[in-house]
């Protein structure tokens, strides 16, 4: 077949044996914030399916950075755990990243261990917390935990790295008008409100020296009124190239704003809740969760349109598509316009095995139907597809599953 689906993509110093890329979604396999044996497993299911690179999600720079209880935290002691999910994804021949950023003020005192920060201070409704804005003093010192964090990457076998600087986490609250109200060099302008993610960028380019990729994880759109838009996110994008950044990953929404921006469709309230723990939230949730998490309807490729501004805004920048492939075809047609790889997450979790596939049949469809109960389990548990689980689902969550699917 004539596609450049199964072509090696180089991106910085690293060359993939195929274009696509396992994305950063979120596993909540890392209990005591460590790898587990879970995490491994999944990710060399990932890479024995034919994947070129498969991305371990959300590891915070710093215990500050932590928002949830069963995520990475980077520090010396995991680096062995590391080493052995590496050394197994690179036994099925493909690539390993690690996300990394921090998540703001997206956080708990009883999770991150601190007053929650971010770029301003003020009251994060979905916490709930009282949140504290970082200092200026704190600022470099912030970005050197990005560059400690790539070292430890490399320490750990990883050939590329990730940086967080989406979704309404805290690079993301530092650029978005919506979440920035500073008042001195680090707020007001684009130019100021870039100046954190330069400080991360120059740590981060120095540490992975000349033998380790960096991609950038950046939205188009913070996807609500007030927030960033595309005017703004290519001149981030721009400034991203000249920091030396190999890729971008291009994305969009906020976690605290517009969730299913990021993801689209709609989410399982009461799949959600049942597997909370606390009863207040359990309940509260239950009550608002369609107003706090608003459904964004779901279709195929849905960043193509942005993304394509882009590519013809940055002819030279190599640009990573997200969002919304389940389809050989529609991968294809993604490639041929231009970008040089494709990142997939709930494709890839409802069948490992997916790309693999694609290499022998021309109209490969992986069977996500994208209900996103893996997202609503995720938040307690870990993320999982339903048509994968070993246990039987209780039946007001298939009935809730089946009306979402329908509706979708």
């Amino acid at each position: 077949m004539n596609s450049k689906l199964f072509t090696p993509v180089t991106i910085g110093p690293l060359t993939l044996r195929n274009r696509t890329i396992r994305s950063a979604a979120f596993e909540s396999m890392c209990p005591g914030n460590k790898p587990s044996e879970q995490l491994l497993d999944y990710h060399r299911s990932v890479a024995a399916g034919g994947v070129g690179m498969t991305t371990v999600a959300y590891a915070a720079v710093t215990q500050s950075g932590l928002s949830f209880d069963r995520q990475l935290w980077m520090r010396p002691e995991i680096v062995p755990g590391l080493r052995r999910l590496t050394d197994a994804v690179h036994a099925e021949g493909a690539a390993a990243s690690i996300q990394l950023g921090h998540c703001g003020n997206m956080s708990h005192k009883s999770i991150c261990g601190c007053t929650p920060v971010g770029a301003s201070g003020g009251f994060n409704l979905y916490s709930p917390t009282f949140v504290r804005g970082l200092r200026a003093d704190e600022l470099p010192a912030m970005a050197r935990a990005y560059e400690e964090a790539v070292n430890l990457a490399r320490e750990s076998g990883f050939d590329a790295v990730e940086i967080h600087a989406g979704h309404g986490y805290l690079i993301s609250q530092f650029l978005s008008p919506s979440t920035n109200h500073r008042k001195d060099e680090f707020g007001g302008s684009l130019r100021n409100r870039m100046r954190f993610m330069d400080m991360v960028m120059e740590e981060v380019m120095k540490a992975a020296g000349d033998d380790m990729a960096v991609l950038v994880k950046m939205n188009m759109r913070d996807g609500f009124r007030g927030g960033m838009e595309l005017t703004e996110s290519m001149e981030v994008a721009r400034q991203l190239q000249r920091s030396g950044a190999h890729a971008l990953v291009l994305s969009g929404g906020f976690v605290s704003k517009a969730p299913m921006y990021v993801m689209r469709g709609e989410m399982p309230i009461r799949t959600m809740t049942h597997y909370m723990d606390c009863w207040w939230l359990k309940y509260g949730v239950r009550m608002v969760g369609k107003w706090m998490i608003p459904s964004v309807p779901f279709k195929e490729a849905y960043f193509l349109d942005d993304a394509l501004k882009f590519r013809d805004a940055l002819p030279d920048m190599p640009l990573v598509y997200v969002g919304g492939l389940v389809d050989r075809q529609r991968i294809d047609e993604v490639l041929d316009l231009g970008f040089e790889a494709v990142q997939m997450g709930r494709a890839l979790l409802n069948e490992p095995g997916f790309v693999n596939r694609m290499r022998t049949e021309e109209k490969a469809r992986c069977g996500c139907r994208h209900s996103n109960y893996c997202i609503a389990r995720m938040y307690s548990i870990d993320m999982a597809c339903h048509q994968r689980l070993s246990e039987e689902l209780p039946p007001c969550l298939k009935k809730e599953i089946e009306q979402i699917e329908r509706r979708g």
